[in-house]
């Protein structure tokens, strides 16, 4: 299988600009990838031909090259250059790269089928992404890695509230949208979803709406989905139904252009995925943002694989998820992920 390279360790195959331009024209190269959790092609001191690494597009694992300068031509999931979005990972080149290598082989499935998804998800209609989207999150739910997470990681007990999941409230042109469950960070559970649904849905259905504020009372905007919940439905098909008709994701696509998203503190997946629908995010200074799915055997499953690369595009939506990294608030205005930072009084105001 390592005939043209070398492999690292038993899931990692890295390959030179030749190697790799040799490799693209195998009839075999899709099935000789299967078991591989990630290819590396060093692009230092040369390019391969972009065409001969097309068949790499389809590749079920995840592709990343590593340059000296931009080389966003190269049909990979992502190129490392040297600069600020390497930094975030390690001080050098080398460090990233292993950084990324490592949460690939912990979850190889789960990479490979991220990298695959954001492959296609850009290039389609924000309906058919989350569709594409909540299939992938479905199979995985069914696979050996998110089974491993579940084992390491006993049921803990629901907490519900007495108070609504989503506080609504209406001033004359503006709806306010408020998640309500402080005592756990407004995690996102099952209770919480519907109501926001419900809430967007009054905007969708009322065009003197003018504007949509979607902000979180408590620590957090929201610690990403309720761990209690985690598994709760043992068959996938079903889970996939449930996710793609009570989808908040599609209902916030809808008011995307009148809607304005306020984070504070530890946004954790579907705290980061579904307020980058938003036309507007403002963040406190005070806000991290992370995606922690992969590291779970998953993807992210509230619409990430769709809003993001709308804002920040597909390899660094890629960098963020697969590594797993807190991004801070002047990190994620350097992206694109939030478009203003204000002071936390204005968050709440």
């Amino acid at each position: 299988m390592c005939e043209y390279g070398r492999c690292v360790g038993a899931d990692v195959v890295r390959w030179s600009a030749r190697e790799a331009q040799q490799r693209g024209a195998d009839p075999a190269l899709l099935d000789d990838l299967v078991d591989i959790a990630a290819v590396v092609i060093d692009c230092r001191d040369a390019r391969p031909d972009p065409l001969s690494l097309g068949p790499l597009r389809r590749a079920a694992c995840v592709v990343l090259a590593v340059a000296d300068d931009d080389a966003a031509q190269l049909p990979v999931d992502l190129v490392i250059t040297p600069g600020a979005d390497t930094a975030l990972l390690s001080s050098d080149t080398e460090g990233a790269v292993d950084a990324l290598l490592r949460a690939a082989v912990a979850n190889p499935r789960a990479t490979g089928v991220l990298a695959q998804l954001l492959r296609v998800t850009p290039g389609l209609p924000v309906e058919d992404a989350l569709l594409a989207e909540s299939w992938a999150y479905s199979l995985l739910l069914a696979g050996a890695e998110f089974r491993a997470w579940l084992a390491a990681n006993p049921p803990r007990p629901h907490r519900h509230g007495d108070e609504p999941a989503v506080l609504v409230s209406r001033d004359d042109e503006v709806l306010r949208l408020t998640l309500n469950r402080p005592q756990v960070r407004n995690a996102y559970d099952a209770a919480l979803r519907d109501a926001l649904v419900a809430g967007l849905q009054l905007a969708e259905g009322d065009p003197s709406v003018v504007r949509v504020e979607l902000r979180g009372n408590g620590p957090s905007f929201c610690s990403g989905g309720d761990l209690s919940e985690f598994g709760a439905c043992e068959d996938p098909v079903v889970a996939h139904a449930i996710r793609t008709t009570r989808s908040a994701a599609a209902h916030l696509a809808r008011v995307a252009a009148r809607t304005e998203v306020r984070l504070h503190g530890a946004c954790v997946g579907a705290g980061v995925e579904l307020p980058a629908f938003a036309g507007r995010v403002v963040a406190a200074p005070d806000t991290t943002l992370r995606l922690p799915e992969v590291a779970m055997g998953l993807v992210p499953g509230a619409g990430g694989t769709v809003s993001l690369p709308r804002r920040i595009g597909a390899a660094r939506t890629l960098l963020l998820a697969l590594s797993g990294l807190t991004l801070g608030a002047r990190d994620a205005l350097r992206w694109g992920l939030v478009d203003d930072i204000a002071a936390e009084s204005d968050v709440f105001a």
